[in-house]
């Protein structure tokens, strides 16, 4: 059985990697072949039977995430409906997230006036927009289970993709929300009902009450946030800040509703009532105190997972317990690789979309690896030699997982965990879940001046200098092999050779990312929105050329996209960073990228009082400058000297960039618009001509002049764009200008980051999009 379930979750993986789905008819025949293979393995014996069933298996996983996938495709917003006002009555499904502009939300939509998907994501905003008219936006006090009337704008799902970055469409995809926009004004956006009776609703009605008095109780609490996701799971109210300290010690699994919380108030309520059972003799004889003690553990862990959201790590932890409980009221042993299996089962049935998520991976593999180091043992030792183990063992056996999945991990984690989870798991997290249900504010008080003090010493080790070891992505033949390594040093004591998991293990951490070779060029225009940022590496610099827009206060594309990425391709440090000019779009990432990585110099054309004139080795960006690295001439072409005093405008003002190597040239030219294309046009000439050109001002209809786009000549222009930006770029005059020029054009919101490889060996271009396409990318 425990073969069957793994190969079904091959299947179940299998299929989330397809770049397309099989059409109905091809499902059909997969089944034909299905109920032939478990036909096969029901009459063959040996050998034969187990490879059949395995076969069947992968299949039958296959099948199953297959039909489940299009069943979600079919829930769609039709293109024609992109853009336009759409009333539609539905129900506030989830906890309602304020942030600086307004306030966001899940919909369940139960009528429109036009073709929209079951769930949506909306924001309501509060202030102006510009691209309502500057209407002013009056926003009303949402809930949970409401019932509102309202008019949306909505877009397909659409985020940014690139080298290792999160995939946002995944990420909407699995949560079932297949459109996203927001609420426009209008009078006759109404709430229509209070409250909509229905279990999922009622939940986070409650979810929202726990949460609103939690704040109430702990106003400018600094861990008001912890203490609401450890009771109701709601991880939006931990702050970035918060997040990267619990992510250098190693202890997010702990701020979050984890399997580890779920178990723990099992065990407290079984114990209960099992102490409470067995002091009434007419219970026992009624019902056995174990079978009592099981199902009171098991409704306990099933309330606690429905009131922190049904993550899946509670999800896993629930159905274990399941389990356990249903092996006890019957009165069977069951294996804990049994246990683990049928859980795993459960969750894919219910959720194929669950391998997406690397809480997936890492729940089910950290328990794996208890029940790995823990199998085969006679008799358990001291309880401090266990927790010693247990330690050893998921920090160890997690590395491979983690490096894969974040290009890091943390080394102070066995200090910060021996700590951390007893006073999180034991005293903080009953706390507050006593809390949730008892108006009794001094056990919140107590509960975060506890908490307080744990921060102290987290926040210690975090700045540490060793605490986090960082670096490139692996490949995954290193993965596979370090994971390998880690089950052979795992081993009992006594086993021979155990030394040799070590060896495996180092391809992990000692494998570099491929560079360029002396004289090549590699050029990636990130996939930020609409924005800019530009990563040029040679065979030993890197230089970053804009750092994208700034999407809120605490998230930028520093901090989302540009340190992620740079940390996954074996970027420790740059050699240069290049402000083209001042608007948020282009240097809205900036301070996170410089609190992020050392940097030897920056140029810029920022005005004299700009925070960034401070950052180090700052010079301003004029025309005239060159250096070479690597036998690749790089030249700033703009602007002037003379047009610091002149008070231009500042996208006037982009620094413009030439890169040259042997194999081709690249020109960055940041906003320029008409004005600076005649002045460069006239004093460079014939400098500009470029194989690639980045396009001025993402390709707005005041640049890219005629003669402009004459004098480069690119043979590939790169539009860097948002998908349906409200400034229309690219313009369709300008399009059409590059086209006739007879240039290939490329454009961020359709194939993601575009990487250009200026090389003797394999020169060309990739697309983001089309190497990670999936089946839900871009319908």
């Amino acid at each position: 059985m425990r073969s069957a379930i793994l190969c079904f979750a091959l299947g179940v993986w299998l299929l989330q990697r397809q770049a397309s789905l099989p059409a109905w008819h091809a499902l059909a025949l997969m089944l034909a072949v299905l109920a032939g293979l478990t036909f096969a393995a029901w009459r063959l014996r040996g050998r034969w039977r187990l490879g059949t069933a395995c076969l069947a298996a992968i299949l039958a996983g296959f099948v199953w995430a297959a039909s489940f996938g299009q069943w979600r495709l079919a829930d769609r917003l039709p293109p024609e409906n992109e853009g336009r006002d759409i009333r539609v009555t539905g129900v506030v499904a989830s906890l309602p997230q304020q942030h600086e502009n307004g306030v966001r939300f899940e919909f369940d939509v139960e009528r429109a006036e036009a073709a929209v998907p079951s769930r949506i994501s909306l924001a309501w905003y509060a202030g102006w927009r510009p691209e309502d008219d500057d209407v002013r936006h009056v926003l009303p006090s949402l809930h949970a289970g409401e019932r509102w009337q309202i008019t949306v704008r909505l877009k397909r799902p659409h985020g940014n993709l690139n080298p290792h970055g999160f995939d946002y469409e995944a990420w909407l995809f699995e949560r079932g929300v297949r459109a996203t926009g927001y609420v426009r004004t209008d009078e006759a956006n109404r709430r229509l009902d209070a409250f909509v009776w229905r279990p999922a609703y009622a939940v986070e009605r409650v979810r929202e009450r726990v949460r609103e008095r939690f704040r109430r109780a702990l106003p400018e609490r600094d861990y008001a946030g912890v203490l609401v996701a450890l009771a109701v799971g709601d991880q939006r109210a931990i702050d970035g800040g918060q997040w990267q300290l619990f992510a250098r010690t190693g202890i997010s699994h702990l701020m979050s509703i984890s399997g580890l919380h779920v178990t723990m108030v099992a065990a407290l309520a079984a114990w209960a009532v099992s102490f409470f059972w067995r002091r009434r003799p007419a219970l026992m004889l009624r019902l056995p105190a174990q079978k009592a003690a099981a199902a009171a553990g098991w409704a306990a862990a099933c309330a606690y997972c429905l009131l922190a959201g049904f993550g899946v790590p509670a999800q896993r932890t629930l159905y274990m317990l399941s389990v356990v409980a249903l092996a006890l009221w019957l009165g069977r042993a069951t294996a804990a690789s049994r246990v683990l299996a049928l859980a795993l089962l459960v969750v894919l049935l219910l959720d194929p979309w669950a391998v997406l998520s690397a809480g997936f991976w890492l729940s089910f593999g950290a328990v794996a690896l208890l029940f790995y180091v823990s199998a085969g043992r006679v008799a358990p030792g001291h309880w401090l030699a266990e927790w010693g183990r247990a330690q050893w063992a998921v920090t160890l056996g997690m590395i491979p997982a983690l490096l894969a999945l974040f290009q890091q991990f943390s080394l102070v984690s066995p200090l910060a965990n021996a700590v951390a989870i007893p006073v999180v798991s034991f005293v903080v997290t009953p706390l507050a879940l006593v809390a949730a249900v008892l108006p009794f504010d001094a056990l919140l008080l107590l509960a975060h001046q506890i908490l307080f003090w744990l921060m102290a010493f987290i926040e210690w080790l975090a700045d540490l200098p060793i605490a986090v070891w960082q670096q490139a992505a692996p490949p995954v033949w290193a993965v596979l092999l370090a994971t390998l390594g880690c089950a052979w040093l795992l081993l009992p004591k006594g086993f021979p050779s155990r030394w040799l998991g070590a060896v495996l293990m180092l391809p992990l951490v000692l494998v570099e990312p491929a560079r360029p070779a002396p004289g090549e060029l590699r050029l990636t225009v990130l996939d930020v929105g609409q924005g800019l940022a530009v990563h040029a590496q040679t065979a030993t610099r890197d230089l970053v050329y804009d750092t994208g827009p700034q999407f809120s206060p605490d998230a930028n594309s520093g901090n989302r996209i540009l340190l992620p990425y740079l940390r996954a391709a074996g970027v420790r440090r740059l050699d240069g960073l290049v402000l083209t000019h001042e608007d948020k779009d282009h240097a809205g990432g900036a301070l996170s990228l410089l609190d992020g990585v050392p940097v030897a110099w920056t140029s810029s054309s920022m005005p004299e009082g700009h925070p960034f004139r401070e950052a180090p080795g700052h010079r301003p960006c004029i025309d005239g400058q060159r250096w070479e690295w690597d036998g690749v001439r790089f030249e700033m072409l703009h602007p002037e000297a003379a047009g610091y005093d002149a008070k231009r405008k500042s996208n006037d003002m982009s620094c413009v960039l030439k890169l040259s190597s042997a194999h081709g040239s690249a020109l960055l030219t940041g906003d320029i618009e008409t004005l600076s294309e005649q002045a460069l046009s006239k004093r460079q000439g014939g400098r500009l001509r470029s194989d690639v050109l980045l396009a001025p001002h993402h390709g707005s209809r005041t640049s890219s002049s005629p003669e402009f786009v004459a004098a480069v000549g690119a043979r590939t222009v790169i539009f860097p764009v948002g998908y349906r930006n409200r400034f229309r770029h690219p313009n369709e005059a300008v399009w059409r200008r590059y086209e006739e020029a007879g240039a290939q054009l490329l454009r961020t919101d359709r194939d993601g980051a575009v990487t250009v490889r200026f090389a003797a060996v394999s020169p060309g271009l990739t697309f983001e999009r089309a190497e990670r396409r999936r089946y839900w990318h871009g319908e």
